[in-house]
């Protein structure tokens, strides 16, 4: 069992990989503002906001299975059957892709390849000081796991690899160590619907494609999302219902969090435009 220690070295040491994996992607001009001393003298102080919400998210998820009791809910009612009925087994053709080669590579996508993306996407916002892009991202990150913890709570669906006899839980099936790494957050192995991996990676790539300019990064975001959302349906973990439904919540959630973002600063900006013309507005707006 993942002692709670063992689980912060394991955040770090992923921390650490992916800002200096990351390193390749920035372009010459801005790596200076990667280095160590800037981002130890001006930037660490920033990192507490965020840490104390990724805290947050990590005990409501701890938190899941004490909820449901609190709720009174039924640990083994699952509504697999909805999706079932909705799609089929349609999902199993995946597998009939599998390889041993394939698996790994999955296997590596879905646990560091996902991760990456998503804290070196922050690292990028944080360390070139774009502090309204970084509120955006952090907020819309919040925002996806709001919206999908009452669905992991009241409409719980196991992963394929458990449900469907055409499948194998291929990822759980590689290592011990990984079940319960991923178990810390999914204690039922039944946070399916919708799909986080989806929804996060999807809304990443968004941030990066419309909010930089590193041409490299972008494209490397875009086949890493398209290899996760390949990977969570062949590993026997998601429906092909959980990916759309991710897909969907992650362009929803950032079209939400950016155009509430813009008419604020839009209404900042004339508010400091009226009281630069007339100090008399002052009384009024404030």
């Amino acid at each position: 069992m993942l002692l709670s220690y063992q689980v912060d070295l394991i955040i770090g040491f992923s921390f650490l990989i992916s800002l200096a994996a990351g390193y390749f992607f920035v372009p010459a001009k801005l790596k200076t503002e990667f280095s160590y001393k800037k981002l130890r003298k001006s930037q660490i102080s920033k990192l507490l906001p965020y840490a104390s919400l990724a805290a947050f998210i990590f005990a409501l998820m701890n938190f899941q299975t004490k909820l449901s009791n609190l709720l009174g809910l039924d640990p083994s009612q699952n509504y697999n059957q909805y999706l079932l009925r909705l799609e089929g087994n349609k999902v199993s053709y995946f597998q009939n892709l599998e390889t041993p080669l394939l698996t790994y590579f999955c296997a590596g996508i879905y646990l560091l390849g996902f991760s990456f993306l998503l804290i070196f996407t922050f690292v990028i916002f944080l360390c070139n000081s774009n502090k309204e892009t970084l509120k955006e991202y952090a907020a819309a990150f919040t925002c996806i796991y709001l919206a999908a913890y009452p669905f992991y709570i009241f409409f719980p669906v196991e992963v394929t690899g458990h449900v469907l006899p055409e499948m194998s839980p291929l990822l759980y099936q590689l290592n011990p160590f990984i079940v319960q790494l991923v178990t810390i957050c999914d204690p039922g192995l039944n946070n399916c619907f919708p799909s986080l991996h989806a929804a996060l990676s999807v809304m990443a790539t968004l941030f990066i494609i419309l909010k930089t300019e590193l041409k490299s990064y972008k494209v490397f975001a875009l086949l890493i999302t398209l290899s996760i959302q390949f990977a969570i349906l062949y590993l026997g973990i998601h429906w092909i219902t959980d990916l759309l439904a991710g897909n969907l919540l992650a362009f929803i959630v950032y079209f939400l969090v950016t155009r509430s973002s813009g008419l604020k600063n839009k209404k900042e900006g004339k508010i400091r435009h009226l009281r630069y013309k007339n100090e008399d507005f002052d009384i009024y707006l404030r």
